[in-house]
């Protein structure tokens, strides 16, 4: 059967009715079949392009064949590259919740790449946006929006992975490394400038070799789902299967798909996983005054959560204007596709989910199992990977609901650390939970330790140098009156605001960082570095530069002796984690195994826990008493260690216990003085520095 209808060429296509499945555009040799899920359309058209002018189809094709409310046909002689999108029609009735237009040009939510930015334009607006009206939203505009939208792109799956093997390094060995793809290599001073803010770029020998001296294990990839332009952080996805063109330094033409698979294989070959964080809660497509990209004009009531009783209201669990419907099964279908894609053909090592108890919510409370959290539970392909959740939406923390086989942004570790070298009161008791990997949030559970992501900064909120260097936020940058991002940052200028040229406020503020640190790569748990961390980077006190994409969100390569000092100190941490066993234990540390003790080297009381004005105390390992193997097979080293924390300005003393069978402690981290090695002995008084952090072994 031909189902063709020719614009600007008389050549035509010859199709057949296809399959309903695959859904999108899949490839064999001798065409390509496309497919997509509409359960409400009446129409469907299929739009060509050709490369040399995107406003124009070459070939509009009625779709006839539909299976099960997915659209298909298979066109023969089409070449991977070819450009494409649809028209959906149906009825438009926003107070019903359905927005079709055929006048609109969509994505397809299956497209593997995506031709090119996607900048917003007055006529992707479904509804009529120019009338004076207050009930504007219930009128259609008539505009094309093909010439102003970008194509989605045939791939096919040819790639030469060589010998590409998984990293697949056990969580409690993995330490993450948070970074943006364009920000990290954007002002790199010796890569080449077109691969400056790409995936060649991080895939670049400087890029690897600077992540492999540092020692983390995982980088952990902010966006890189096509999204619209509007973010620089890019948490506003359009395309799930997608990577973001403009990351691209070979093309926008399906070259980024390639480009991203080469910079997987390089990273991998350097024993470095990629972790992708992903937005699956909502699009880029807003609210009933967002624009029509793709599933709002293919099937608004399928693909979004919209308010029961009225449904040209949108569910906004997110605070973006959305909520992606993932209760429906083609909806939940779309999500896991989009998964197991990265997994199977970028060879990605696993995801952190973006609010992702906005997509536990169901009949049941966030963190039961939902539809969601059950299919990624049962998936053999999902199972095998790192599952992060951030486990919050606008409605409220869930930190510690996840179920077994998720790991979770732990927020309550951030508060805590934050609040505690800050020299808050009353935090000695929650910071014991935090430093033994949170007992109380996953010892109960089926999980362990490294379930808990612990992390002082992420992308949102302060730098690790603002942190101690602002009081308040300062987002003037922003354009919004400094009223946007969070107030409660629980920071310490230590006695200037921003910049300084006081000695002493400069030592505490490098002291107070390699506290935040040592703190973070000692506690057990998975800990999550922040780019630029390690190298003390700066916002300038913005702690939401969600839309600055220069200077003050790319990584600065350019350091000071103090940062080049900063670093030193990270790296070594991390070594030092890497090679004691017992600070990345699989298992939680049972009572017997291990003692919290007074600054008279004395046992803590009930009553010390829980005295408002404890700031110092030591937690004392005792290794010989473990009795653990790790994931080789290898027995725990009977290594004795004391870790010391005083988060009082002035030094403390602290009694030194007696260890049998060693007559000293060696000093291995002293946030005060570095990583001096020298010896102390033991059953003696030890001048605990004040604000600082000390790590010991027998």
């Amino acid at each position: 059967m031909e189902n063709n209808i020719s614009v600007n060429t008389e050549e035509s296509v010859r199709s057949r009715p296809g399959k309903p499945y695959p859904l999108g555009a899949t490839c064999d040799e001798e065409g390509v079949n496309f497919a997509l899920f509409s359960e409400h359309a009446t129409g469907v058209t299929l739009c060509l392009y050709d490369a040399d002018n995107l406003k124009e189809p070459t070939h509009c094709i009625d779709l006839t064949e539909h299976t099960e409310f997915v659209w298909h046909i298979y066109l023969e002689d089409i070449k991977p590259g070819q450009l494409y999108g649809y028209r959906v029609d149906g009825p438009f009735d926003p107070a019903s919740g359905f927005l079709f237009n055929k006048h609109k040009l969509l994505l397809d939510p299956y497209a593997r790449a995506i031709s090119g930015p996607v900048k917003h334009h007055p006529s992707m607006l479904g509804y009529n946006s120019k009338s004076d009206s207050p009930d504007r939203y219930l009128i259609q505009d008539t505009t094309d929006s093909g010439p102003h939208m970008p194509k989605s792109i045939v791939i096919d799956n040819s790639f030469d992975w060589e010998d590409d093997q998984r990293p697949d390094i056990p969580l409690n060995r993995t330490i993450f490394y948070e970074l943006h793809v364009k920000g990290f290599t954007a002002q790199h001073p010796t890569l080449p400038k077109k691969i400056r803010g790409t995936y060649a770029g991080l895939a670049s020998p400087e890029a690897i070799d600077y992540l492999t001296a540092l020692g983390i294990t995982a980088v952990e990839l902010m966006p890189v789902h096509q999204y619209t332009q509007e973010s620089y952080w890019g948490y506003n996805s359009i395309g799930y299967f997608a990577p973001h063109s403009q990351y691209s330094a070979s093309g926008a033409r399906g070259q980024q798909v390639n480009e991203f698979k080469e910079m997987v294989k390089a990273l991998h070959k350097a024993g470095i996983e990629v972790i992708l964080d992903v937005v699956y809660n909502h699009t880029a497509e807003g609210n009933r005054f967002g624009p029509t990209l793709s599933m709002k004009g293919i099937d608004n009531p399928v693909y979004y959560w919209l308010v029961e009783q009225n449904p040209e209201f949108f569910m906004d669990y997110t605070g973006t204007g959305n909520t992606v419907n993932i209760t429906h099964p083609r909806t939940l279908q779309l999500v896991m596709d989009s998964l197991r894609y990265w997994v199977t053909e970028m060879h990605v090592d696993g995801f952190r989910f973006d609010l992702a108890s906005a997509m536990s919510h169901s009949l049941n409370a966030a963190g039961q199992i939902s539809a969601f959290l059950d299919a990624v539970h049962q998936d053999p392909i999902l199972r095998q990977v790192k599952l992060i959740a951030e486990p919050w939406d606008i409605q409220g923390y869930h930190v510690g609901y996840f179920p077994v086989g998720w790991s979770e942004w732990n927020g309550k570790y951030r508060d805590c650390i934050r609040s505690y070298w800050k020299g808050d009161e009353g935090q000695a008791n929650e910071m014991a939970l935090r430093l033994l990997g949170s007992p109380d949030l996953y010892g109960n559970d089926g999980r362990q330790p490294a379930n808990s992501v612990n992390l002082i900064t992420a992308h949102d909120g302060f730098t690790l140098h603002d942190l101690v260097s602002y009081n308040d936020k300062h987002n003037e940058a922003n354009g919004e009156d400094n009223r946007d991002g969070h107030d409660d940052n629980r920071s310490w200028n230590c006695g200037a605001e921003g910049p300084t040229d006081d000695p002493e406020i400069i030592s505490l503020r490098e002291q107070q960082k390699r506290n935040f640190l040592a703190t973070l790569f000692l506690s057990q748990g998975t800990p999550m570095l922040t780019m630029g961390d390690e190298c003390g980077r700066t916002q300038g006190g913005n702690n939401n530069a969600y839309n600055q994409d220069n200077e003050i969100s790319w990584f600065n390569w350019s350091w000071d002796e103090k940062q080049q000092e900063l670093f030193d100190f990270a790296r070594q941490v991390i070594a030092l984690r890497k090679d004691l066993g017992l600070l990345r234990r699989r298992k939680f540390y049972t009572t017997d195994e291990i003692e919290w003790l007074r600054t008279d080297g004395e046992v803590m009381t009930e009553e010390n826990w829980h005295s408002g004005i404890t700031r110092c105390f030591g937690l004392f390992i005792d290794g010989t008493r473990v009795e653990e193997q790790d994931e080789m097979g290898h027995v725990l080293e009977d290594e004795r260690l004391l870790l010391l924390i005083n988060s009082f300005w002035e030094p403390v003393s602290f009694h030194l216990p007696r260890i049998p069978e060693s007559r000293n402690w060696k000093v291995m981290v002293n946030t005060a003085e570095g990583l001096t090695p020298k010896t102390l002995p033991a059953g003696r008084k030890f001048p605990l520095p004040g604000r600082s952090l000390v790590l010991l072994k027998a």
